[in-house]
């Protein structure tokens, strides 16, 4: 399958789970390429949230606290970095603050940016993949390359049992060229 349609494959599945929920900029409505992924999900499972990253990622952090498995996205590694408190200071160390009472499991979606065929500039195709490894103890960021990647990866994002978090870093160049 081609990479669009195994992340289309993958949201539907994440779906099926009672617990799931999307948030973040163009989930309810089209916006960006990550919005195509969600044209089968019900929109009872869409929940828009304004250009608002840190806030987005506050109310992910609130969801998972209360048994929710909210599949946060954020188009651009590029926009989760103004969400970076939130993640770093909060939902990679809930496990830690609470002794372990509260083991969250968050999906984040980012991506690296496209830039072709038209080149958006530097603010919109970061890869920060490598920084945030370093500063992250209880996330596990994976990078989706191939589409043969993508539905394990998320597979392993929802069923996980270790009280970790994920970010799944997409590539935008991919969806109209593997």
């Amino acid at each position: 399958m081609k990479y669009a349609d195994e992340l289309i494959k993958a949201m539907d599945f994440l779906a099926q789970n009672p617990q799931t929920i999307f948030l973040g900029q163009a989930v309810e409505y089209p916006g960006t390429v990550m919005s195509t992924t969600l044209k089968n999900i019900s929109k009872e499972k869409l929940l828009e949230i304004p250009v608002a990253e840190e806030m987005q990622l506050g109310i992910t952090n609130g969801l998972a606290l209360n048994n929710f498995i909210p599949v946060s996205i954020f188009p651009r590694w590029n926009f989760l970095l103004l969400a970076a408190n939130q993640l770093i200071n909060h939902l990679d160390k809930l496990s830690v603050m609470s002794q372990g009472k509260f083991k969250t499991k968050v999906i984040v979606r980012t991506s690296i940016g496209s830039q072709r065929p038209l080149h958006p500039q530097h603010q919109h195709i970061g890869d920060f993949t490598e920084a945030f490894k370093k500063v992250l103890t209880s996330t596990e960021i994976i990078r989706l390359e191939e589409p043969k990647d993508i539905f394990p990866a998320y597979e392993k994002a929802l069923k996980r049992e270790d009280g970790k978090s994920t970010i799944l870093v997409e590539y935008g160049d991919y969806y109209n060229e593997k």
